[in-house]
């Protein structure tokens, strides 16, 4: 239980769509917005997990042309945050909307989040610790999987309030906005070369 208690924080502290998303809105739109925006992304990852464990996504995803549509719809919309991450200039506002994406947005994001998937795949296909008994074991890994990925994502939107309150100079600022596109570039990356 303590193996999967570690994967899962690795799994999730690790840049991602999600965690680099619940930064950019506690940046641009503060607490209130991001607790929304997590509440959201929670939502979707717990839907993506339990599509995982009933089959229901490799039932889906078996299917090449669904698989195709999917893989490319999430790999646009991560090159879409990516460049709009990239190119918000100096100013650290990772996406940049006349409101905040609220619930529904967080949701979106985590079901064409590939690393979703691939977490959620990795977490409840491997780390057996009570093989007698597989519907505890699964509903105590959701148990532990949202006790740590909760706090996370919110010391992510605290990270996002804390940069947009330094005020740090442009160039800073700028190269802060590169590292995370990079980081939603890597993610993109490691989506397309598992697919082959």
């Amino acid at each position: 239980m303590l193996t999967f208690a570690a994967a899962v924080f690795f799994l999730i502290i690790t840049p991602g769509p999600g965690v680099l998303s619940a930064a950019g809105v506690g940046a641009g739109y503060g607490l209130g917005a991001g607790t929304r925006y997590v509440a959201g992304l929670c939502i979707g990852t717990n839907l993506v997990a339990l599509a995982v464990v009933t089959g229901v996504a490799a039932f889906v995803l078996a299917e090449p042309a669904i698989r195709t549509v999917l893989l490319y719809a999430s790999v646009a919309y991560l090159l879409y945050l990516a460049a709009r991450i990239a190119f918000a200039g100096a100013k650290i506002a990772f996406i940049e909307r006349s409101k905040p994406p609220g619930v529904l947005g967080g949701i979106t994001l985590q079901i064409i989040n590939p690393k979703a998937y691939a977490v959620n795949t990795t977490l409840f296909s491997g780390f057996a610790f009570m093989t007698a008994d597989p519907l505890a074991e699964t509903l105590i890994k959701f148990a532990i999987m949202n006790a740590i990925w909760i706090p996370i994502h919110f010391l992510w939107v605290g990270a996002g309030i804390w940069l947009h309150r330094l005020d740090l100079p442009q160039r800073v600022q700028f190269a802060i906005n590169v590292l995370m596109a990079l980081s939603m570039l890597a993610v993109v990356g490691l989506a397309l070369w598992s697919q082959q």
